[in-house]
């Protein structure tokens, strides 16, 4: 493979997105460039006044079928890929003439398909053929042909033309971001077009949003990436009023707290540590419930994520800034309320725009050698789901308490547990490898404020032996999914001790 510097005295230029394209066109002109170029490209350039000429001249074959066949043509094709120390007299016999550089972007696809009247034939129109075979066909020949998909890499590129010519440590860099941006072009097409939620192929794509310092420690080396056209309200297009970048951990846990607030629409707090729930509150007036889910685990929330989902206000600001937190995250902030937060100027204050409900969408996790893939879990619990199965009746209060419970264990990590009253969060045992464990963690952390509070677990209890624990705390009221060989055991418990308890019907593991 030829890994010298090549002379670009060729260059095919084919172009979507036309930023920078005319200032590119000229400079390679004034490098004594001879430029072919397609369409609206050569009309663009051509009306600039750099010279150029048409690919159907360069072919002698017309543009045809509304433009879909123009570039597919072996004086095309052979003039990217022919490797030029052994293909010459071939060729020469055949009228080719190398193409040294291609510079090309595709059709708007992901765009296209993001506009809510696209149709399957929009969609289609805007799928490219030609540009992708181009691509492909220079990135192949990185011995002898730049290419190039980027108007980012318009300047690096002349920068290194005018110093002598194009190296092979560049076509290298290129020729694998081209590659990147066909692999990443189709895996959009193929999973606009599929049918099964879970198809044969499974492709995912992604583009790099930024480096980050380091990963969970500063020995990994992490990065944060962001889906085609991602235009949600979510950390990633978040404005960031102050503070600096947010680290791995930071997305981790402010992702954690988002996404248990989108499970509420009244005014509603959530305080995430380590990607879990700490304090969890709603209510009508959003400082109170501030104030509320704050100190449900004060202890906990040092160093926080502090979300809420409503208007940052300068009375919520006066109290944030008495506490520490490493995030704020809210929909807006309020007059004056940025200049209160500004005093902690460390703080990371974001804001998110509207807040919408969690999407029924697919969630990944790596493993070695493979992926698991599922549903986001979006299941509502709603008061017609539950079963009472216990003597005692809960009262409607209760029943409020444990639905909101539901809501916020559904973000805990298994096995969890939680206690709550007048819907707030009192204690949350996460992440335990034993479920009496998690009991006892949430019954420690509720304190005094236990007293005929409710208790939710995000799976059944195997034994009665946390039902006896629970039944001298002062809690009145269980909320489980049921489902144990045990579930007599456990309900006859419950009876003894005076507790009311409901089935879901449904488990909320988060793990």
């Amino acid at each position: 493979m030829n890994q010298d510097t090549i002379k670009i005295k060729r260059a095919l230029i084919s172009v979507s997105n036309k930023e920078g394209i005319v200032d590119l066109a000229k400079s390679l002109n004034e490098l004594g460039v001879e430029i072919i170029s397609t369409g609206g490209t050569f009309k663009t350039i051509t009306e600039a006044g750099v010279p150029a000429m048409e690919i159907s001249d360069f072919t002698s074959f017309p543009e045809m079928m509304g433009g879909r066949v123009k570039t597919l043509h072996p004086l095309v094709h052979g003039g990217i890929l022919g490797l030029r120390d052994e293909h010459a007299q071939v060729a020469e016999e055949n009228n080719i003439k190398w193409i040294d550089l291609v510079v090309v972007n595709l059709y708007p696809f992901s765009e296209t398909i993001q506009k809510p009247d696209v149709t399957d034939e929009m969609a289609i129109e805007n799928i490219d053929i030609g540009g992708p075979t181009m691509i492909r066909s220079a990135a192949k020949n990185i011995g002898w042909c730049g290419v190039v998909i980027d108007p980012a890499d318009y300047t690096p590129l002349l920068d290194e033309l005018k110093s002598g010519g194009l190296t092979f440590e560049t076509r290298r860099v290129l020729s694998a971001k081209a590659f990147g941006h066909t692999a990443s072009y189709d895996t959009i097409i193929h999973n606009y077009f599929k049918q099964e939620k879970f198809s044969e192929d499974f492709s995912l794509t992604y583009k790099k949003h930024y480096d980050l310092r380091y990963g969970e420690n500063p020995h990994q080396d992490a990065a944060v990436y962001i889906e085609p056209n991602n235009t949600e309200n979510n950390l990633l297009n978040a404005k960031i009023h102050q503070g600096k970048q947010l680290s791995y951990n930071n997305l981790n846990d402010a992702d954690g707290a988002l996404a248990t607030l989108q499970e509420f629409t009244e005014p509603s707090c959530v305080v995430v540590k380590h990607a879990n729930p700490c304090g969890v509150a709603t209510g009508k007036n959003i400082t109170e419930v501030f104030k509320q889910a704050y100190n449900a685990d004060a202890m906990s929330a040092f160093g926080g994520v502090i979300s809420i989902n409503r208007p940052c206000t300068t009375e919520i600001a006066e109290e944030i800034i008495k506490v520490f937190a490493e995030i704020v995250l809210a929909p807006s902030y309020e007059e004056g309320s940025l200049e209160i937060l500004a005093k902690k100027k460390n703080m990371r204050v974001l804001e998110l725009g509207e807040m919408k409900p969690i999407e029924n969408k697919q969630e990944t996790k790596y493993i070695n050698g493979g992926l698991l893939v599922q549903d986001i879990d979006t299941k509502v619990t709603t008061e017609s789901d539950l079963k009472v199965v216990t003597e005692k009746q809960p009262s409607k209060e209760e029943i409020d308490t444990m639905l909101f419970a539901w809501k916020v264990l559904k973000h805990v990590k298994s096995n969890g547990i939680l206690t709550a009253k007048n819907n707030v969060t009192l204690g949350i045992g996460p992440g335990q490898v034993s479920r009496v464990d998690a009991v006892d963690i949430a019954i420690s952390k509720s304190g005094d404020k236990i007293q005929d509070s409710i208790l939710a677990s995000d799976a059944f209890f195997p034994f009665r032996d946390s039902i006896d624990k629970i039944a001298s705390t002062g809690i009145k009221t269980i909320i489980q999914p049921g489902g144990s060989i045990k579930d007599e055991e456990v309900i006859q418990a419950c009876n003894e001790h005076d507790i009311a308890m409901v089935f879901t019907g449904a488990r909320c593991f988060k793990h």
